[in-house]
């Protein structure tokens, strides 16, 4: 899942730590920038859909333009 916006990453990283966990998925972020996140989730599609919706919602200073999803491929991983 790549999130491109106007991230506050100091802020942000940690709650979409949080919110992974909450949910139950497995999340690793290999970039952070104040325009964009790249994050990597493991976990029923239904939860990645909830955590989708849950980066666009909040939190307060983060505006959240465009959320783009891939799959990737299990030998990648």
């Amino acid at each position: 899942m790549t999130i491109l916006g106007d991230l506050e990453v100091t802020s942000f990283v940690p709650w979409i730590q949080r919110y992974a966990a909450k949910l139950g998925l497995s999340e690793t972020i290999s970039y952070a920038s104040a325009d964009r996140i790249e994050i990597e989730l493991d976990g029923p599609e239904e939860l990645i859909d909830m955590m989708e919706i849950g980066c666009t919602l909040g939190p307060i200073n983060v505006w959240v333009e465009i959320i783009e999803r891939r799959p990737v491929a299990a030998e990648n991983r």
